[in-house]
């Protein structure tokens, strides 16, 4: 089976001549879940722009699902991988929910009956049918987070990214929100600085810093190397460790009597 992602030698460097991608080589099999993080400016959203022809590599090459992102397939490219922006706003701009989820599918020419049932299955999937004729601009800020994932999956892409899908949601809309993300089969990249967000969804994390990956393994193993987080400007929150003899997902919570360390010393 072809990788879902295929990368190999990608370069990207803005007109200033910032180089914001220095070189990388990635596969991603299909199906997999995986976590690209590092510290701010490390080329993440780069990279993400790069999967789906939104930035165009200055050397180097994509592939998805065996297809070479090209200036002739670009639209194909486009259907096959999804991006969830970190604000929904940037996405959501129709009248109704339904309008919003509708777009995207619309604009690749599906119509009639089919497009109906893709909408309704997409809003059912993140459990937000029954908001379906309502404006996203009266929803909370995790409704407006699933209806902006709904848009993407009525696309029925075979890569799904996330550019910082926990942000500014309360618990209860972040949890509900991975418990969304956990039911899908399809390929998924989260861009994110929220490492317990990519502990519990993703079994695989690359690290990313100036444009090259450093890291790129479990997410046990790599979350239980704190001093390469640390070269990176990555960090497990207080309170949370990954024991890495435990499973991808398995955390423990470090006892509230636990003396804190002294960061002087």
């Amino acid at each position: 089976m072809k990788p879902a992602i295929e990368v190999r030698g990608l370069t990207f460097s803005y007109p200033d001549g910032r180089v914001a991608i220095a070189g990388i080589d990635l596969d991603i099999r299909v199906g997999e879940r995986v976590a690209i993080l590092g510290p701010n400016g490390a080329g993440k959203t780069t990279l993400m722009l790069q999967l789906n022809g939104v930035l165009t590599a200055t050397s180097g090459s994509v592939k998805i699902s065996g297809v070479e992102l090209k200036r002739a397939a670009l639209q194909d490219i486009r259907r096959r991988v999804g991006i969830v922006f970190q604000d929904p706003d940037d996405q959501l701009f129709m009248p109704t929910v339904a309008q919003d989820v509708a777009f995207g599918p619309a604009n690749f020419g599906v119509t009639g009956e089919a497009l109906s049932q893709r909408v309704k299955a997409a809003l059912e999937s993140v459990g937000m049918l029954d908001n379906a004729d309502r404006s996203a601009a009266h929803l909370s800020g995790g409704q407006r987070r699933r209806v902006a994932l709904a848009s993407v999956l009525a696309c029925e892409p075979d890569v799904l990214i996330l550019d910082e899908p926990s942000a500014n949601l309360d618990p209860v809309a972040r949890r509900e929100l991975a418990e969304t993300l956990m039911t899908l089969d399809t390929t998924m990249l989260l861009v994110t600085h929220d490492i317990p967000y990519a502990a519990q969804l993703c079994e695989r994390v690359v690290v990313l810093d100036r444009g090259i990956i450093v890291a790129d393994g479990r997410a046990a193993d790599i979350f239980s190397d704190h001093a390469m987080l640390a070269r990176h400007r990555l960090e497990l929150p207080w309170g949370f460790s990954i024991p890495p003899d435990h499973g991808e997902r398995s955390w423990t919570a470090v006892s509230p009597s636990t003396p804190r360390p002294d960061r002087n010393h």
